[in-house]
């Protein structure tokens, strides 16, 4: 199941693979992998328990998710240990995690949805036509219920931080 038009790519539109994720809904599953010394995964359940900011980018090698995922790590800076807070991807692991040590990104996990795009896929973001991730931001409660869902509709526009910093705040305490 497809979504035509969905987004665009430059004006371009492009289809998203799966159902839009709605708030109010429990998250859909996914496992991602990540790299800490070796390869390890990543799933719904394991960010149970905190309040979770998704964070969706096509690839961290463009200028616009690199943006992202900086504003992101600064934001996140002040709330600690209190959220989860990841960064979703198709690049894989190894360069996320290269990635992440050049910027000096500590805020965020990123975790890659390389293996079988199940999260692109289950979440309503893989673009077919181009077999990578759509940008957007997702927040959840700690149950794991969707509370904020942003899907930028121009890919190379950046997503509304205050929006999500608010819904992610929101569930704190």
């Amino acid at each position: 199941m497809g979504r035509p038009g969905a987004v665009t790519f430059m004006g371009n539109p492009l289809t998203l693979v799966g159902e839009a994720v709605q708030v109010g809904q429990a998250a859909p599953p996914f496992t991602a992998h990540y790299f800490d010394g070796s390869l390890q995964t990543l799933s719904l359940e394991d960010l149970k328990g905190k309040p979770t900011l998704l964070s969706v980018v096509p690839s961290l090698d463009t200028g616009v998710c690199q943006t992202q995922t900086k504003k992101f790590n600064e934001e996140l800076a002040a709330l600690g240990d209190q959220v989860n807070a990841v960064t979703i991807s198709l690049d894989l692991p190894f360069a996320q995690n290269r990635f992440c040590g050049d910027a000096e990104i500590s805020n965020m996990k990123t975790v890659s949805d390389y293996q079988n795009r199940e999260f692109g896929t289950n979440w309503g973001m893989l673009i077919d036509e181009l077999k990578l991730l759509a940008r957007g931001v997702f927040v959840l409660d700690k149950d794991g219920n969707v509370v904020h869902a942003e899907v930028v509709s121009e890919v190379t526009n950046e997503p509304d931080y205050g929006k999500a910093m608010e819904a992610l705040k929101g569930q704190l305490g």
